[in-house]
């Protein structure tokens, strides 16, 4: 059974697939934590929505789950995705996204990329 954590969540990359901002902000707290580790954190909406569509990317993001782990306040995704970056060009990507829920929005979340040949 798919919980309201996981619907939030996938409504969520589904914003994310078509850099639909007020999608993507709905679904989170006004100061959610967006941690890239050795990249970037982000402090709130504002921060936030300035990474959804990132100067040094063009389009959106091709994302598909792999798996979807639901452990109540904390769902993880797992996938992989397609890029592309404005200076390299088309790049691939496994990922891994934890959501941290406070109420019932995501509060946190936590991305682990890595490149793909």
């Amino acid at each position: 059974m798919t919980t309201a954590n996981e619907l939030l969540v996938h409504r969520y990359m589904d914003g994310f697939r078509s850099s639909d901002h007020e999608a993507i902000l709905g679904c989170l707290t006004d100061d959610v934590v967006w941690h890239i580790p050795g990249v970037r954190t982000t402090h709130g909406k504002a921060e936030f929505d300035d990474e959804i569509e990132n100067p040094a990317f063009v389009g959106s993001p091709e994302l598909s789950v792999d798996r979807t782990i639901d452990a109540g306040d904390v769902i993880v995704v797992t996938g992989v995705g397609i890029g592309h970056h404005r200076e390299s060009g088309r790049f691939r990507f496994a990922y891994n996204d934890i959501f941290t829920f406070r109420g019932d929005l995501i509060a946190r979340v936590d991305s682990y990329l890595v490149p793909l040949p």
